[in-house]
Formats: structure tokens, C-alpha cells, sequence
């Protein structure tokens, strides 16, 4: 089968499952030769997914300081770890500079991480508007990041409860939720896929009603990626 038909193949197989679910869904895929997209849903705020950079970010300031609250913040995602890990790195305009950094590192040089406390009760580095494509092509790179490694071990390491989607198949991955300002619930996750073709950055979100909805799109979507790595590695 050459490119065009595969390609063709590959986006109706998920349309067919996105119209299966119910959410809005996307998914983007960081490969060494290209990074693509597929599915509606494309950009939205970061949730906790911002604490993998976050943690690099502390780890480097001050490791000791750092890394009890980097275990919790990225295998539990608590909130008061991560507070405690940006407040470490200044105030808020150079905390998001910190962390802006690691991103670009990554490749993504157009995300802006926020600064400020744009919502009552929500941290202001978690609503940083991250789109799927940006944050798979910095997943493909966080290997190369210099500190990351203790960070990539723990998103691997995750708790129980955070293990779905992309983590219940064993990829090293973090995820974040949270609640839109209309009333939908945004599931999102990235991660770190290894492939016979080297590693590579995977990038899922659904946009649900509720949370526990969301995670079982996450499920079903990493399910279709991994199943599908063959063809994916020729598309």
C-alpha cells in the first residue's frame, strides 16, 4: 500500500473511533521524520501535563529541595507539591520563564507558560495553552533533556489511580484534567512511546462531560495507538 492510501486508511479507521466515543477527541504523533495530528480536538489548557516540565525545571534549581516534591507532583499530580516546586523558582514571571525554558528545549518554542492565577483554585502554570502538537514533539525530545531522566523514571512510576490512557500500557506518560468554563471536562495526557523506530511523542485529549468519562477515552484511544503502531510506523 504506498503512502496516500494508508494515510487515507489510517484517518478513516479514526474517524470511525471518534465517532465512537463520547468526546472530542485528538490525538498527535511526534516521530523523528515528522509530527502529525489527527482527530478534532487540537489545543486546550495543560492541566498537570505542565508538571513534567515543571519538575525538570525544580530538579535543576535545587535537587535536593526538589525532589520529594518532584515524586509527588508527577506520580500523585498534588497540586500543593507543584505549588511548592514553582514557588522554588521565584516569582511567578520567573518561574514561568524557568519553565518556558525546558519546553523550548524540547522543540516547542511558541508555548507560553502563564504566570498568572487566571482561575480561583487552579494553578497558574496549569493553564498554560498547550496544543497536542507542541507537546508531542516535546515528549519525543524529553529524553535528550538534560535532567529529565529521574522525571521520565517517574512517569513511569505513576500511582494506581493515575495509571490510564497511554500509562496502562506501560509508556511512561502524565496526565491532567480539569473542568472548561461551559461546563465540559478536559482528559489529557503525553508521553513517551518506544517504537522499533526509535522513540517517539504521543499527545491524547478528550473532551468529555465528566472526568471519569474522559479517562475512558483515553483508555480506548490509547488502545487504537498502540494497536496500530505498524501501521502508524509506515504512515
Amino acid at each position: 500500500m504506498t503512502s496516500r492510501p494508508l494515510e487515507l486508511a489510517l484517518e478513516a479507521s479514526f474517524e470511525r473511533l471518534s465517532a465512537s466515543v463520547p468526546a472530542d477527541v485528538g490525538i498527535a504523533i511526534a516521530r523523528p521524520d515528522r509530527t502529525y495530528a489527527l482527530g478534532t480536538w487540537s489545543s486546550g489548557v495543560a492541566w498537570s501535563t505542565i508538571k513534567v516540565p515543571l519538575a525538570i525545571a525544580a530538579l535543576r534549581c535545587n535537587w535536593l529541595r526538589a525532589r520529594d516534591l518532584a515524586v509527588k507532583a508527577i506520580t500523585e499530580s498534588d497540586n500543593r507539591a507543584s505549588e511548592e516546586l514553582w514557588s522554588g523558582l521565584g516569582d511567578p514571571a520567573d518561574a514561568a520563564r524557568q519553565v518556558q525554558g525546558i519546553i523550548a528545549e524540547g522543540g516547542d518554542t511558541k508555548t507560553e507558560v502563564e504566570s498568572r492565577r487566571l482561575r480561583r483554585g487552579y494553578t497558574a502554570f496549569g493553564q498554560t495553552q498547550w496544543t497536542l502538537q507542541r507537546q508531542a514533539r516535546f515528549a519525543a525530545q524529553l529524553p535528550s533533556i538534560e535532567g529529565a531522566a529521574d522525571v521520565i523514571d517517574l512517569m513511569g512510576n505513576l500511582t494506581a489511580g493515575h495509571r490510564w490512557g497511554l500509562a496502562a500500557k506501560g509508556i511512561a506518560a502524565k496526565g491532567g484534567w480539569g473542568p472548561g468554563a461551559e461546563g465540559e471536562y478536559l482528559v489529557r495526557q503525553f508521553g513517551v512511546m518506544p517504537t522499533p523506530s526509535g522513540q517517539w511523542g504521543v499527545a491524547l485529549a478528550a473532551e468529555a462531560a465528566v472526568f471519569e468519562a474522559g479517562v475512558e477515552v483515553l483508555n480506548t484511544l490509547a488502545n487504537w495507538l498502540v494497536s496500530r503502531l505498524p501501521v502508524l510506523a509506515r504512515y
